[in-house]
């Protein structure tokens, strides 16, 4: 077993254990980035001067009517700017905008003594504008050819011979929605500056040192006089990894001009219209398998929707296209990517970032022609499960195929599927009016970022002279417990109890030029980085150890806090070890450093192996659906997710739960709506607050909800055996839709193929409900030679992403 894998005697991790700042959360006192406003004194406040058309040139802006409303005290313009008016990567996100990209776009913002002074400021900002024509929806700019970014293109084998020997060949098209990230936490950053002109901001970020960089690039400074920190965030899921660099600059900006604190929180509407979301996709396909329902060949075209600039959406199509083959072998695949630039914010990182976009189009895929070929759904998937030896289609050997064969058949004992299937089968004869179905799908999700610099982490580890330990590292606590499992990970190292440890907020100062907290990396990539710094204090203290015990360095062990040597009596305790060691002047402090080995990834040829291993996953979930409405209800779920061997099994079980009840929002309830009309607010999003955006909550959870992890499941190279467990969960919901589809399938004869929208709302299920019960009479099953139309709902007014659907799938039996 190799050394960052193995896990010492009693070891910390593994051991069930509460959220670290679970106490503060239930009670309140847990301190985010706005509430440090109350803690700071003569707070300026920041408003934006929003723009409520979809895009125009800016003609003129007069600011003057705001400087005359009280408490206004400057109006942040481009003319303030003193370094690169930019807040993106890419540099295509002016931060004072000449041109109005989007409806709700920002153009100017009004720092004021009060929040009302500055809004009151803002609304008295004059704009003159010419408007210009706009594209809202994907389906614009496929047929306007509106694209920007890179255009991947992954390919492996001869799709044209496997079309030719493929025993059916089908196509379709399939569109699907974003999803708001709705944190708890709005986005908010608190900037200060001291006397010597050094900046220290207070952001909710995922990604506190390209906040830094952004930052320092606004104002034209050096990376060393800005200091970023993340206390903690109240939610993130991706949407904190780009879009709050912005946000802190004009913080930082005004803290500059005016040498008085700024605080800048963006209230929950302005969140909504200003912030980016998940990637809606369109994708165009054609399928083929062999006689025996194994793919022979797949061929698709990706677009996602990446709004007015390219932020995240380059990687995020990038994965998408990674993940498309999900758990199945396609051995010739011609896959394309390309991204829609649209008058609508820039959409971002969303947990699985293009990933679940990915794989649900395979799963819609196997779900619709499963009927035609005459097979259950189950078995389908089940035939075309990765095998040794087989490769992804951009070239990385699956090295565990057997993990995805044993949750799906994990999944299915503890489900007890079987048994369930036979008396679904009886309820659905004898009720003709509801109708239930059991689904079972798996996930293959790859982890690691895809671009391989970012596999990278350092730590800071402090041991003081009473034998406390500070840890400090480069990861963002965002409520998924990663502080928690860094506590477990030093605590383990070390051999000292968990108390002993404290851990510091996350800042640019004690540990430099990290990666973002995302990529469901945070845990491997920061935990191995501070196991590296705790080992090398390990091996300081266990040579003092030695000269204490007088024995060998390599026989003594530290464990619960008391070092000994093996086969002795002889001990000694941790604060004295420590002690001693000061004395002796042996460095308690440790920087650890871990760099992702065996990665290597060639963008342009679409080629290599970009993770580090696969995280594997199933779920069968089981739903009753009423005929008359479309309403349903989940019955039951249950999962079996592959984490390795857990550094913490409560927080990973929290995070599976968590994960897949906010997948199952984004495929059945989460639909967003944009004016896609001619009219006066073309562009807006209709859909901007809770009471029209419907999340998941407790009337949506499933009514029996089992999370298992598997066991002895130990991942050779990562941290203590572990597996990352923030994104994949997510996908298992797919397993909900795709029983929404058999329920609906249900009302009508066997062997009909149903499409289902998405976000399968009630509404999107009833219209499938209709499609089953006309028995879609033109579909003559596996052996059809001739092309027919899955009519879909275009003449019953099924909407989805705001727009009518006309464009019914095409299949055809080859």
């Amino acid at each position: 077993m190799s050394q960052l894998s193995q896990r010492p005697e009693k070891p910390v991790v593994g051991v069930s254990m509460p959220h670290e700042s679970a106490n503060l959360h239930v009670t309140g006192t847990a301190l985010y980035t706005d509430d440090l406003v109350q803690r700071t004194k003569d707070v300026l406040h920041a408003y934006p001067v929003q723009v409520m058309k979809t895009h125009g040139r800016i003609l003129e802006l007069r600011t003057e009517p705001a400087l005359a409303v009280p408490g206004v005290v400057r109006v942040l313009t481009v003319a303030d700017v003193p370094g690169v008016n930019d807040a993106g990567m890419k540099h295509d996100e002016p931060l004072f905008p000449d041109m109005v990209m989007f409806h709700g776009h920002a153009v100017a913002w009004v720092l004021g003594e009060t929040l009302e002074a500055a809004r009151l400021g803002a609304a008295a900002v004059e704009v003159d504008l010419e408007e210009l024509p706009s594209i809202v929806t994907l389906k614009e700019a496929i047929a306007a050819e509106s694209f920007h970014g890179a255009r991947p293109l992954m390919a492996i084998g001869d799709v044209d011979a496997g079309f030719a020997d493929s025993a059916h060949v089908f196509s379709g098209e399939f569109q699907f929605s974003d999803q708001e990230h709705f944190y708890l936490e709005t986005h908010a950053a608190l900037a200060h500056i001291d006397e010597g002109g050094q900046l220290f901001i207070q952001s909710s970020t995922q990604h506190p040192s390209e906040t830094q960089e952004i930052v320092a690039h606004v104002l034209g400074l050096h990376s060393h006089e800005v200091t970023v920190q993340c206390l903690r965030m109240g939610g993130g899921f991706g949407g904190k990894e780009m879009q709050p660099h912005g946000f802190a600059a004009i913080a930082a900006l005004g803290a500059k001009l005016t040498g008085r604190p700024v605080r800048l929180r963006l209230n929950r509407t302005q969140d909504l219209t200003m912030s980016g979301k998940r990637h809606g996709f369109h994708a165009n396909w054609k399928i083929g398998f062999d006689a025996d329902g194994r793919i022979r060949a797949l061929e698709a075209t990706l677009t996602s929707d990446g709004g007015w600039s390219l932020d995240l959406s380059e990687p995020v199509t990038a994965r998408a296209l990674c993940h498309i083959d999900n758990t199945y072998w396609i051995p010739n695949a011609r896959i394309a990517g390309r991204i829609a630039k649209t008058n609508k914010v820039s959409n971002t990182a969303f947990r699985g970032f293009g990933g679940p976009q990915g794989m649900l189009v395979i799963e819609d895929i196997l779900g619709r022609v499963a009927p035609l070929l005459g097979l259950d759904p189950m078995e389908l998937r089940e035939r075309n499960f990765y095998q040794q030896g087989q490769t992804t289609p951009y070239g990385q050997p699956v090295l565990q195929p057997e993990r995805i064969a044993a949750v799906w058949q994990q999944t299915l004992e503890n489900g007890g599927v079987a048994d369930r299937k036979r008396e679904i089968a009886a309820f659905n004869a004898a009720h003709p009016h509801t109708k239930r179905a059991l689904a079972v799908t798996g996930i293959k999700f790859g982890i690691s970022f895809n671009l391989t610099a970012f596999n990278q982490a350092g730590a800071l580890v402090l041991i003081y002279k009473d034998g406390s330990v500070l840890i400090n590292h480069g990861g963002t606590e965002m409520g998924q417990g990663l502080h928690t499992k860094m506590l477990q990970v030093a605590a383990t190292t070390l051999g000292i109890p968990l108390h002993k440890v404290r851990l510091a907020p996350t800042r640019t100062d004690k540990v430099p030029n990290t990666s973002a907290t995302a990529a469901s990396s945070g845990a491997d990539l920061n935990g191995a980085a501070v196991k590296n710094a705790c080992e090398q204090l390990r091996e300081r203290l266990l040579q003092v150890a030695a000269s204490q015990l007088g024995s060998n360095a390599s026989d003594v062990r530290i464990v619960e806090g008391v070092a000994r040597t093996l086969g002795s009596d002889k001990e000694l305790a941790w604060d004295d070890l420590v002690h001693t060691a000061y004395f002796q002047r042996v460095q308690l402090s440790a920087a650890g450093y871990y760099r992702t080995e065996g990665l290597h990834w060639d963008a342009k040829s679409f080629q290599g192996s970009p993770f580090k291993y696969f995280s594997h996953g199933a779920a069968a979930a089981e739903v009753e659906v009423d005929g008359f409405t479309g309403a349903y209800r989940i019955r039951r779920v249950d999962i079996v997710q592959d984490v390795g061997d857990s550094l913490s099994p409560m927080i990973d079980i929290g995070q599976v739960e968590g994960g897949f009840v906010q997948g199952a929002g984004w495929l059945t309830l989460e639909d967003m709506r944009w004016d896609a009309t001619d009219g006066p607010n073309r562009g807006r999003l209709l859909t901007q607050a809770a009471s029209t955006y419907k999340l998941p909550s407790f009337s949506e959870m499933p009514e029996e909800f089992n999370v298992t992890l598997m066991e002895n499941a130990t991942e050779e190279g990562a941290v203590y055996g572990s597996k990352a467990v923030g994104e994949p969960p997510l996908m298992l919901a797919f397993s909900v839709r795709e029983a929404l589809r058999q329920a609906a399938a249900a009302f009508g004869p066997g062997g009909v193929s149903v499409e289902l929208a998405s976000p399968a709302t009630p509404e999107a299920v009833f219209w499938a409900i209709e499609e089953a019960r006309r028995g879609a009479a033109s579909q003559d099953g596996p052996d059809a030679r001739d092309e027919f139309a899955a009519v879909g709902q275009a003449s019953n007014g099924q909407t989805t992403n705001g727009q009518a659907r006309t464009d019914a799938a095409v299949l055809s039996g080859a």
